[in-house]
């Protein structure tokens, strides 16, 4: 999957993402940055990116396992004071909805915890290459 971001024409700061066959997505800064927060900015993408990650994650092993799960809410609550000092806190909440038993919600959150977004932001060396075209 390739993604493409382009500055729109519109908003001080607004970009346009571009995915293969998917609708267009919009990133915007927010205004204490000079943005017009015309939409989400890349901080809540990486974290929705977590929240999406975990509730797929649950919802796929339930499936397997047939249990009765009848969705999954996410909420994810951000502490970014210490960003700048290399700390990033998110702190997440699920909540499973469905006929489910204390063994099966506590498995659903140590599954969720074995996303591969979870995975990816808490034990992966990311190596990130940046070129001009």
């Amino acid at each position: 999957m390739t993604i493409t971001v382009i500055s729109e024409r519109e908003g001080k700061y607004r970009q346009r993402a571009v995915f293969d066959s998917f609708e267009d997505l919009f990133v915007d800064s927010p205004r204490i940055v000079g943005g017009d927060e015309s939409a989400p900015d890349p901080h809540d993408y990486f974290d929705l990116s977590l929240a999406a990650c975990k509730a797929i994650t649950a919802q796929m092993y339930a499936y397997r396992k047939e249990w009765p799960l009848e969705g999954v809410t996410v909420t994810v609550k951000r502490d970014e004071r210490d960003e700048r000092h290399g700390v990033y806190r998110l702190e997440v909440l699920m909540n499973f909805h469905g006929d489910l038993d204390a063994k099966q919600l506590a498995r659903l959150t140590e599954i969720s915890n074995r996303c591969p977004i979870h995975r990816l932001m808490t034990t992966s060396t990311v190596e990130i290459t940046t070129r001009q075209e």
